[in-house]
């Protein structure tokens, strides 16, 4: 009687929770892979039209901007994450044998976090700006410091150029939290390893590797795997540090991007394919790409995390 009376109380607890989980995820989830399926879904009366097919999927895969879109989205996903992870994880372990100030410098690194996205991103731009970007106007600071006369941002850069600024704030903005996580690790690892390791006069290069590392395997897991998550969605940086106005021209655009231009149009494109149906295949296809890819992490994980 008492473990039904405590059953009850557990599901009334929760049914909010879910309540809001089937409304604002399951529900959306399942109705954005339905839109997708049908490419003469019309977004204003919410009519999925008569065609239940795969042609907003394959209109993708021969648009060369949703392409593009998915080349700059891979490579700040697989730049980005080791190198910040890496960075990371060096900083933390430097942080947590210095005794004076350390307080202090935790509270620095960690400052960029609680800071607003697109607020620094646009210090970013600034820092990166030159004349052609905004009329005749001060060279930014990158180029006064180094005598250069760049276009690092602005309309005419190239490729490299912007691509470049955006993986520094990338990296740059991801290793607040990293850091974070990796001190609350490293204080926790009990402290007889590292003496047992001077005893032995283990090298620090070894220590690092043989009793740090192996140790926060299971919070470096976590790390790799939120952050993988976090980089796939990668927008409002790229947007912030090489957005011109309030948008992306179309060859900065990320896989985010693409979905959310698609989903911000009404109609039919020129195949006779709606596109919000475009925009739904783009973002299905997004979220199956994470979904492999936290996949595989967790199965390296089993075989690489020590517990």
């Amino acid at each position: 009687m008492l473990e039904n009376k405590n059953d009850r109380k557990a599901w009334l607890y929760i049914a909010l929770p879910l309540f809001l989980l089937v409304v604002f995820t399951f529900y959306p989830l399942v109705k954005t892979v339905l839109i997708s399926f049908f490419s003469g879904y019309n977004s204003i009366s919410d009519n999925f039209g008569g065609y239940f097919d795969l042609a907003a999927y394959q209109s993708l895969f021969s648009d060369q901007y949703y392409i593009g879109a998915l080349g700059n989205t891979m490579l700040l996903v697989f730049i980005s994450v080791p190198v910040s992870t890496v960075l990371a994880l060096l900083i933390a372990v430097g942080l947590n044998s210095i005794k004076p100030l350390q307080k202090l410098f935790q509270t620095i690194f960690f400052l960029p976090y609680v800071t607003n996205t697109l607020a620094i991103g646009m210090v970013f731009s600034v820092m990166f700006s030159h004349p052609l970007t905004q009329g005749v106007v001060a060279e930014g600071l990158i180029n006064t410091l180094f005598e250069t006369s760049i276009d690092w941002v602005g309309i005419t850069a190239t490729y490299e150029n912007w691509m470049f600024v955006v993986l520094i704030y990338t990296i740059w903005s991801a290793l607040p939290f990293k850091i974070l996580v990796f001190i609350g690790g490293l204080q926790n690892i009990s402290k007889q390893y590292y003496d047992a390791a001077k005893i032995d006069s283990t090298p620090p290069r070894r220590v690092l590797t043989r009793i740090t590392i192996p140790l926060l395997s299971p919070l470096i897991s976590y790390i790799l795997i939120t952050s993988f998550i976090g980089a796939f969605k990668a927008y409002e940086s790229v947007l912030a540090v090489v957005g011109t106005g309030s948008r992306l021209e179309p060859d900065r655009w990320t896989a985010v991007a693409y979905v959310y231009d698609k989903i911000n149009q009404f109609g039919l494109d020129g195949n006779g394919i709606s596109y919000y149906s475009r925009g739904a295949a783009g973002a299905v296809i997004l979220f199956l790409i994470i979904l492999v890819f936290t996949v595989i992490n967790l199965y390296v994980s089993k075989k690489r995390v020590h517990y």
